[in-house]
């Protein structure tokens, strides 16, 4: 009895394999949809971008004064990733372009990059929302008004797209891309105290967001202090003693570019410090027995002018070392 049900069973299946082969010409799929399509294969990609780009690349090539080719050396230009943009994704359709020779003149691009060719350079406008149309958001979300933007900057006066190493994006490198605007930047980092942007170290845009920010200066950070601290976190805080104007903003006291006064100071002391603490200095025995001046039940006043009252001033950092702030219960006036 089992053994005719599993014969009558596997009959079954063989009767609709055979009825399903015969009449396989006539059974009509449904079509995949939009998210159900194969996924574009990485040759089938290349092949595609290396065509558009073959009608560029056969005149623009490695014997131009200006060569493209170094292009696909740059994370831009794999042409296995469906991302990739091909020539005509910046420059436009460029069909007068490609037409070639009209009485003696080939037409330009649609959009022209490089300042001082044979064309004239497109609108700032047109070159950078050939940009923005891939590099939208996330770091070039406040573009738009940005200080850069106002004064009729576009992506390719700082970036250089078909070079192989784009000066900008490059440590020790950037900076001088930056100093041909930015000139007496220059003058402030070869000051004997600076943040060691020639060295190497630092770019610009460790601090700077060169493509718009909230904060002041296209500062990366809301504020100047917060961006301080994404490297002197020890300077943040919070300080049972707080120093006010180190709260208010770093650059009260420092030039972050550079000073001829280390640590990056403005002035040197005491007359950094005299531009807020102006008036007379009192201290007990501040300097010993024998010092001439008017004595108090708290201590010793100097006249100001006085010998004295210099001497004081000389030494502020003697003392008041904690500038920044202190957390000693005893340190209202930023002692250690």
């Amino acid at each position: 009895m089992k053994t005719s049900r599993k014969f009558i069973m596997a009959a079954a299946v063989l009767l609709g394999s055979w009825s399903l082969a015969a009449h396989a010409d006539k059974i009509e799929l449904p079509a995949l949809g939009a998210s159900q399509q194969a996924p574009v294969s990485a040759a089938q990609s290349s092949r595609e971008h290396l065509a558009q780009d073959a009608k560029c690349t056969r005149c623009h090539d490695e014997n131009e004064s200006k060569p493209v080719l170094a292009f696909f050396q740059t994370p831009m230009g794999v042409t296995g990733d469906p991302r990739t943009p091909t020539c005509q994704s910046c420059h436009g359709a460029s069909l007068a372009h490609l037409r070639g020779p009209v009485n003696g003149k080939i037409a330009p691009p649609d959009v022209v990059f490089n300042k001082g060719g044979m064309y004239p350079e497109s609108s700032a406008s047109q070159r950078a929302s050939a940009c923005l149309a891939c590099h939208s958001g996330t770091q070039r979300t406040h573009w738009e008004g940005s200080p850069h933007q106002v004064n009729g900057l576009a992506c390719s006066d700082c970036h250089k797209v078909h070079s192989a190493v784009d000066p900008v994006r490059t440590k020790g490198m950037q900076q001088t891309v930056c100093y041909t605007c930015h000139k007496d930047r220059r003058a402030d980092f070869m000051k004997l105290s600076h943040h060691p942007v020639p060295e190497g170290k630092m770019m610009c845009s460790d601090c700077h967001n060169p493509h718009g920010s909230v904060g002041p200066f296209l500062m990366k950070k809301a504020t100047i202090n917060e961006t301080c601290w994404s490297c002197h976190a020890d300077k943040r805080g919070p300080f049972l003693w707080e120093h006010e104007p180190v709260v208010e903003n770093c650059t009260n006291c420092h030039n972050p570019h550079g000073s001829n006064i280390a640590p990056l100071l403005k002035a040197r002391p005491p007359f950094l410090c005299e531009e807020c603490h102006d008036g007379p200095h009192q201290s007990a025995n501040m300097f010993g027995p024998g010092v001439a001046g008017p004595s108090t039940a708290t201590g010793f006043s100097a006249i100001p002018g006085s010998p004295a009252d210099g001497g004081v001033g000389e030494g502020c950092l003697n003392c008041h070392i904690m500038v920044h702030g202190s957390n000693n219960p005893a340190g209202a006036y930023l002692h250690r």
